[in-house]
């Protein structure tokens, strides 16, 4: 892992990245202590699953909305 200063980090910015591209890690120091670090991307992405598979999961409403919050409401003034 290379350790650069933040001024150096600034001006050899386009170098370190290409440091960086090739699978190496820049520490960057300020006054001498770790402020950030520089490593390549993670590999691949992540998938979410797609929300209508999610909607199918759930379990069906026992009462409408409305009647949920009505009750809710009139419990909590008494």
């Amino acid at each position: 892992m290379t350790e650069v200063s933040v001024r150096e980090a600034r001006e050899q910015i386009s170098r370190l990245l290409e440091r960086v591209q090739s699978g190496e890690e820049v520490l960057i120091l300020r006054r001498g202590k770790p402020a950030a670090r520089l490593v390549g991307p993670a590999p691949g992405h992540v998938v979410f699953r797609s929300r209508a598979s999610l909607r199918d999961e759930l379990p069906a409403m026992q009462e409408s909305a409305s009647v949920a919050v009505r009750s809710l409401r009139d419990a909590e003034r008494y």
